[in-house]
């Protein structure tokens, strides 16, 4: 979580600065969802993230360097500075990509959950959306495909209220509960400003979903710290709300529980350095990177194709 928190603080003032091209959706607020339900995932996983993904990826485990390349639109960047913020991937950590579109990562990962199934390979699909994806039809789509064929998805809702500039309930009226309990999915919530109770709501999903239990959604309340996109001035929220974000947010909560449980307060601020140092190294290793070159725009968009014996392509 706080290499998540140190990250987006990061970004902050590298747009502010100009040094990120396009905008960036920060996740800063959120970060005990990602750090919870990545926790009980396994190297054979798979993940499909959002526009409000930096923080899901991060705690998957990709490189801050190869992160930041990529935000600030450099060749050395995780996908050669071609998808910046919302199109970030690593098919190696089983990231099969952020995405522009609302909801758009939930067939992707339903189509992931499929390939699990199919190779027998214990593994689970992960997709994440917000609540502004609940009037999305491919959610509901996606939740019919996967209960039928009792596919290993897990759907992960961040609930933080906000549909972009507009509250959710004034455009949507569902709960999500609801909507599971239509398509027969089991349903759990969880309160995303605590990391452990994230993680146990989680691992437990997730293991029926690898006996073979079928998919499940997962929803767990949260708060947006920052606003819809960075710069975002939120004249639409209440200062109030605002100024009392601080009592949810979930690196205050973990660093107490720390503490409770016997970490010392050094201790604790040894891995707040530690962290800052690392994120300020990857940074400046962003910083010194060369831009992608021109002509290597198309590589790997088109398909080669290869004529077979009777000559056709």
């Amino acid at each position: 979580m706080r290499r998540i928190r140190e990250v987006e603080s990061a970004l902050i003032k590298l747009f502010a600065d100009s040094e990120v091209p396009g905008f960036i959706h920060l996740s800063i607020g959120q970060e005990g969802v990602a750090a919870g339900v990545m926790s009980a995932l396994k190297p054979q996983d798979t993940i499909a993230t959002t526009h409000r993904g930096h923080g899901h990826v991060l705690a998957r485990g990709l490189d801050l360097g190869l992160f930041f390349g990529e935000i600030m639109g450099k060749a050395g960047g995780i996908c050669g500075g071609r998808g910046g913020s919302m199109h970030v991937s690593d098919m190696a950590l089983g990231i099969i990509g952020a995405n522009g579109i609302v909801g758009a990562g939930i067939p992707i990962a339903l189509g992931s959950a499929l390939a699990h199934d199919v190779k027998g390979n214990a593994g689970v699909a992960v997709a994440f959306f917000g609540d502004g994806a609940m009037a999305e039809g491919v959610l509901h789509e996606t939740m019919n495909l996967a209960a039928i064929w009792k596919l290993p998805l897990l759907l992960v809702c961040e609930n933080n209220g906000w549909s972009e500039f507009s509250p959710t309930s004034r455009q949507f009226v569902a709960p999500l509960e609801a909507i599971a309990g239509a398509f027969g999915l089991p349903y759990a919530r969880a309160d995303g400003a605590h990391v452990l109770e994230v993680a146990d709501v989680a691992t437990r999903m997730i293991k029926g979903l690898r006996e073979g239990a079928g998919a499940a959604v997962l929803e767990c309340s949260t708060k947006r710290v920052r606003g819809h996109y960075e710069g975002d001035p939120q004249k639409y929220r209440d200062a109030a709300e605002i100024e009392a974000l601080d009592l949810t947010d979930p690196l205050i909560a973990g660093r107490m529980r720390l503490l409770q449980e016997g970490t010392s307060e050094a201790e604790v601020q040894q891995i707040d350095d530690a962290v800052a140092a690392d994120v300020q190294a990857a940074v400046e290793r962003a910083r010194s990177d060369a831009l992608p070159e021109f002509e290597a725009a198309l590589s790997g968009v088109y398909g080669v194709s290869v004529p077979n014996q009777s000559g056709v392509a």
